[in-house]
Parts: structure tokens; sequence; C-alpha cells
């Protein structure tokens, strides 16, 4: 495990609301937590829980109504684009420019960071090679498959060598067999040192990746723990167990409201 001593970022009291002519909805309600470096962050919850509208502020694409989320120890709206520039974003939904091949997108994503072309193209190069999609340059992405999107946005967000990749829900609709690489190649970025925020629906998918997990339940922290504590602590065998536990009607969250 990581040796957890200073975060590498820190929410603090971070609140979400979206107006609207009814009124509005506040989705995230005085989230607080921490992740540090090197380590894969689980952020789990049911649909509607607010992990994705989270996800989209830590990846500095949404501010927050209040609170606020520390890198290092700052503030990351102090220097945003110096924050931009050191993380990775994976959505779960693929965006992508169409009409540019599998090469293209991951040269057009190193000179966006300010590589120059020499260095973009030995990046891409490199990744292409790492995620076998060497074959497939040429191709455009929406003649890939599943599993072979879901590999060219990963290498897309690691082009500029980020120290911290938002993966949102990386492996939904995938394949056993893709997912099981997938997972590989999550455990593969912590060894080399990148910090990695993972949304998921799949409980067994935390539980083998995450260091750390947060439940979110109706915008709220319901707990954040080690995920083999958790199951200790609350006698059960699996991760899944806990969370449906913890996600019951009017189970206090870890504040205690």
């Amino acid at each position: 495990m990581t040796n957890m001593v200073q975060p590498l970022l820190s929410l603090r009291a971070l609140s979400k609301r979206y107006c609207s002519k009814s009124g509005g909805k506040e989705v995230l309600k005085n989230v607080s937590f921490d992740i540090f470096q090197g380590e894969a962050f689980g952020l789990l919850g049911a649909n509607g829980a607010g992990k994705t509208t989270l996800s989209s502020i830590l990846a500095a694409v949404h501010p927050t109504t209040s609170g606020t989320v520390l890198c290092d120890g700052i503030s990351i709206y102090e220097n945003i684009l110096g924050y931009r520039h050191m993380l990775g974003f994976c959505p779960q939904k693929v965006q992508v420019i169409t009409w540019l091949t599998v090469e293209q997108q991951l040269l057009f994503a190193g000179r966006f960071y300010g590589m120059s072309l020499l260095t973009a193209q030995k990046r891409a190069d490199a990744l292409m090679e790492r995620y076998d999609l060497t074959a497939y340059r040429n191709e455009e992405i929406p003649k890939l498959s599943g599993g072979y999107k879901q590999r060219v946005i990963i290498a897309r967000a690691l082009m500029h060598y980020p120290r911290f990749l938002i993966l949102d829900e990386p492996t939904t609709g995938l394949d056993p067999q893709v997912r099981s690489q997938l997972w590989a190649e999550i455990k593969a970025l912590k060894k080399e040192g990148v910090t990695i925020l993972l949304t998921t629906h799949y409980l067994e998918e935390a539980d083998a990746l995450c260091d750390h997990i947060c439940i979110l339940h109706e915008g709220r922290v319901r707990l954040v723990g080690v995920p083999v504590m958790l199951k200790v602590a609350y006698q059960r065998t699996r991760l899944e167990d806990v969370f449906l536990a913890l996600t019951q009607e009017g189970m206090p969250n870890e504040e205690g409201e």
C-alpha cells in the first residue's frame, strides 16, 4: 500500500447545486475526503448518487457551488490551468473527434498539452504499443470495438504523463475478458505512481483494485475506508453486502445525519 502521509487531493465541504425553473437540486452535499498519491480511490454509489458530478468537478469540468478541492494543500482554483495539466480524464461516454484516426487522436492530445511533435509521436507510439493499438493506428475511432475505444481514451488521457487519472465507469458494457485486461492496466498504472479515481458500479472491481473507497448515497458520503477493513467491521464477506447495508433508506451517514 502507498505510504500515505500528505494527500494529493483533499475535498473539503464540497457541495453542488443545479438550478432550474422548478427550484433546482442539490446533488452533492458537504462531501469531504482525501486521495493519496499513488493509490486507486474508488467512488461507489447507485445511479443518481452524485458520482459523475463529483468526478466532473475533480476533472475541472464543472465548478463547485460551495467548498473546495485542494491539490498538494492549495486550492485547484488558484491555478486551474496548472491543475488541469496534471490530470487525465476518461469520461463515462467516449468523446472523440470522429474523423481523426487513433494515432491522430493521441498526437492531438500531446500537442494540446504543449508537447513537440517529435515528443508526442514517441509517446503515442509507446502508448499504442502498450495498449495493443498499433495495428489500429490508422483506424477512425467509431470503427473500433468498445474495448479498443476504451483503450484509446485511456491512452489519450495518459499522453502528457498525468499525476492524477480519473476513470469514470471505464468498464461498463465491456465483456469480462476486456474488463480483466483493463484491471491489469489500472494495477500497472498504480505501480507507476499514477493516482487513480475510479467510479464504478461493479463492487468486485472496487474490491480488487482500490486502496480506499467512498460510498456516496443521495449526494452524501456514507463512508470512506479500506475495502478489507470494511468487510471485517461490518462482518460481511463481500463488499457488495457492505454497500447494500450502508445505502438502505434511513441509514446514517458518516456524520451521523
